[in-house]
């Protein structure tokens, strides 16, 4: 069993390399830059242990949960007491103390929320299992591995905001048969917090004979260590094909990039009731959509969901395999976030920056597409969108 020991720095990498894995979405770049700037100037410089889950251990998922640009400018505070309120109410609801969590799915933001848990002082858990859900970010929670699983109950589920007096803590516990309720039910509840929350399911535990065994990707978070460090060690942007190459090497998987030094040339976002940002994002082969022969556009809902081009009758790429940003002007990949999008296209002028953009598909883990109800799962939220054709994997 391979076991890490994560300090700020490699929190760091976690949050850059989980701004290109996790497809658009898993919370903002920006503001996982900033958190963790806060984290390190706290005077925190520990570690935390990351390894593979025990079957032993009480353990959940942890996020943060609804619109990143609901929680645009989050700090490491919010985090902090989302974290604090959700686990609290979460070991009353089941009766046990957590020992270790683990990452709802890839993400700037949900990558790192289980490390910042283990980081703070006084808190029970103790280290973070390396893998996640999905080997992605998702919109909603029957999009996981977790939800998969037929000994893994996704209540109690508890939610809690980010108040920093006991008195003024709003919180619910969640009970219902499946994630796809769970989600109906916390999508409300999220938006009438302030569209950001705490979450905790998916409990692992004795009386479900620690169910977390095989039912999360394993690995996944080394991986985006992985990807993080060379992305931040290079001494130039590297070239779109050197991160492919990177991405297909620590991950295994397909990856190729569809779209590359493109230009983001129009951005439509709105914030669902639900709490979910759902958009459409234009890229063109030059800054000025006039002067371009070559347009795609990316629907998402949080994530990406799916991309198409002007000059092609079937998608470029669509879900549950992965369509993630790159940029080779800034070395860095993003998120859908009005703040991480910012870099790329000015709101004001409604025009590109004139920074490149690339979009790398990553085919999606084998795991993931043959859980129960993933991909049944992900085509309805494209029927939603108007989309009814085939996905690259059966339901």
């Amino acid at each position: 069993m391979t076991s890490y020991e994560y300090n700020i720095t490699d929190f760091q990498y976690i949050a850059a390399g989980a701004a290109i894995l996790g497809s658009g979405g898993g919370g903002s770049y920006s503001d996982a830059v900033r958190v963790l700037a806060e984290l390190a100037n706290s005077g925190w410089g520990g570690s935390v242990q990351v390894r593979d889950y025990d079957g032993a251990t009480n353990c959940c998922v942890l996020a943060l949960m609804g619109s990143p640009d609901a929680a645009d400018n989050l700090t490491l505070a919010d985090i902090e007491y989302s974290i604090t309120n959700t686990v609290n109410l979460f070991q009353a609801a089941t009766g046990a103390t957590l020992g270790c969590v683990i990452p709802v799915e890839i993400g700037p933001i949900n990558s790192i929320v289980p490390l910042i848990a283990a980081a703070m002082s006084g808190n029970a858990i103790q280290w973070v299992v390396n893998g996640d859900g999905a080997g992605r970010a998702v919109p909603e929670l029957p999009q996981t591995t977790y939800s998969g699983s037929a000994s893994l109950a996704a209540s109690p589920c508890a939610l809690a905001n980010d108040a920093t007096e006991p008195a003024i803590i709003q919180s619910a516990v969640l009970a219902a048969p499946n994630a796809a309720q769970v989600e109906a039910l916390a999508g409300g509840i999220v938006a009438a917090f302030g569209s950001f929350s705490g979450i905790a399911l998916w409990p692992s535990l004795a009386n479900n004979s620690h169910a977390l065994t095989g039912s999360y990707i394993a690995g996944t978070l080394a991986q985006t260590w992985a990807l993080g460090q060379y992305l931040l060690f290079a001494p130039t942007p590297p070239s779109t094909a050197d991160v492919v190459a990177q991405i297909s090497a620590l991950t295994g998987r397909g990856v190729a990039a569809p779209v590359t030094n493109f230009y983001i040339t129009g951005v439509t976002q709105s914030t669902t009731s639900a709490s979910l940002d759902t958009g459409i994002i234009r890229l063109d082969n030059t800054p000025d959509q006039a002067a371009s022969t070559e347009t795609h556009y990316i629907y998402n809902l949080n994530e990406n969901l799916i991309m198409y081009s002007s000059l092609s009758s079937v998608p470029d790429i669509i879900v549950p395999d992965s369509i993630c940003y790159y940029s080779e002007s800034t070395g860095r990949g993003f998120s859908n976030a009005s703040d991480d999008l910012a870099v790329y296209y000015d709101a004001g002028t409604g025009k590109s920056t004139g920074r490149t953009v690339s979009v790398i598909k990553v085919a999606a883990v084998a795991q993931f597409c043959q859980a129960a109800g993933v991909v049944a799962s992900f085509a309805g939220l494209l029927r939603d969108i108007g989309y009814a054709g085939a996905l690259p994997y059966p339901a």
